[in-house]
C-alpha cells in the first residue's frame, strides 16, 4: 500500500447547514467546541452573488497601488504584491445587496444565538485575491487579532465565550488552488496567537465551497487567506460581528451617508450599534434612572 496515503492525515471539515436544517444549538457547540467553524450552503443566491462581485470587482479595479488599508499581508508588502490583494470597505454605502447579506435572517438568527440578540456589526468588506496573490499570516480576527502582544489585553482572557464571529460570503470558488481559507480545526478552545512553532502550514485544513456559501467561524480560529495559484480571481464578503459591548472596528455609522441611517431597518440599526447608547455624554442625558433590573418594567 502506498505510504503517502496511510499517513495522510484525516479530513476536517466545517458541518454544513441549509435555511431548512439551520440548528443553531449546534452551530453553537461546533464554533466554541467542534473545529470551530460551520458552512452555511447555498445562502446567496446567483442573482445576488453576481451583483454582489460586480460591485467589488469595479470598486478594486483602480487598486492598483494598493492604496487601501489590509491586514496580515506583512510579507506580500515586502515582496511588492501587496496590490495582488485588494480590500472595499465601506460597503453598506456601495450597493444594497450587501445590507441584504449582512442582515440575512440566517445569519441574524445565527448570530442572536451566538453573540446575544443585541449583536453589532464591526465591519463589512469585501477580499478580492488576484492571480499570483500571496497568502496571509496565520492569525486570529478582531478584537483578539493583536493577540501576539498579550500584556495589553485583561489578565485570563479565555475563549470560553466569543467576542467575534466572521461570515465568508463566497462571491467565486474557494478551492486550493485558488487559495481557500486554511484554518487550523479547533484551535479556537485555546485563545493564543499562532507562531511558527504551531506548524500551521502542515495542520491547516481549508474552508471550501461555492459562490453563495458562507463560512461562519469563531475569530478566534487560527486561519489565513492561502496564495491564488489559479488564473481566476478569489473573492469574497468579510463580515465582523461582535457583542453590543465591543468596540467595533470599522466607523460604519461615519461613514454612510444620513439618508442610509434614517431609512435603516430596525435590524439594520441594531448592526450599526445604533440600539445600544453607549458611550453617551451622560452629564448632557435626560434626568432619571436609566439603567437597572425594573427599568425596563417601568417603560
Amino acid at each position: 500500500m502506498n505510504a503517502s496515503v496511510t499517513s495522510r492525515r484525516p479530513l476536517v471539515t466545517p458541518r454544513i447547514f441549509t435555511v431548512d436544517d439551520l440548528d443553531t444549538d449546534t452551530i453553537v457547540g461546533e464554533l466554541l467546541e467542534g473545529v470551530g467553524a460551520v458552512t452555511l450552503r447555498g445562502l446567496f443566491g446567483t442573482d445576488e452573488i453576481a451583483e454582489a462581485r460586480e460591485i467589488v470587482m469595479r470598486e478594486s479595479s483602480g487598486d492598483a497601488e494598493a492604496a487601501k488599508v489590509t491586514h496580515f499581508q506583512g510579507a506580500a508588502e515586502r515582496e511588492g504584491k501587496l496590490s495582488l490583494q485588494r480590500r472595499v470597505w465601506n460597503l453598506l454605502a456601495k450597493g444594497d445587496v450587501f445590507s441584504r447579506m449582512a442582515a440575512h435572517p440566517a445569519l441574524m438568527q445565527t448570530m442572536r444565538a451566538f453573540l446575544g440578540t443585541e449583536f453589532i456589526m464591526g465591519s463589512i468588506a469585501a477580499n478580492r485575491i488576484l492571480p499570483g496573490g500571496p497568502g496571509q499570516e496565520p492569525h486570529i480576527d478582531y478584537p483578539y487579532w493583536d493577540y501576539h502582544t498579550p500584556q495589553t489585553h485583561p489578565v485570563r482572557l479565555n475563549s470560553s465565550f466569543p467576542l467575534n464571529a466572521q461570515a465568508t460570503i463566497m462571491l467565486d470558488p474557494f478551492t486550493e488552488e485558488t487559495g481557500a481559507t486554511a484554518y487550523v480545526p479547533g484551535s479556537q478552545r485555546s485563545l493564543r496567537y499562532p507562531d511558527e512553532s504551531d506548524r500551521f502550514f502542515d495542520r491547516c485544513e481549508r474552508m471550501l465551497g461555492e459562490p453563495g456559501d458562507t463560512v461562519v467561524f469563531f475569530g478566534a480560529v487560527w486561519h489565513c487567506a492561502m496564495p491564488n495559484h489559479s488564473r481566476a480571481d478569489r473573492s469574497a464578503i468579510l463580515i465582523q460581528y461582535l457583542p453590543k459591548w465591543v468596540k467595533p472596528m470599522e466607523n460604519i455609522p461615519a461613514a454612510l451617508p444620513s439618508s442610509f441611517v434614517d431609512a435603516a431597518s430596525s435590524d439594520m440599526r441594531q448592526l450599526l450599534g445604533l440600539h445600544y447608547p453607549y458611550p453617551e455624554i451622560l452629564d448632557a442625558a435626560r434626568g432619571g434612572n436609566a439603567e437597572g433590573r425594573t427599568t425596563m418594567q417601568t417603560k
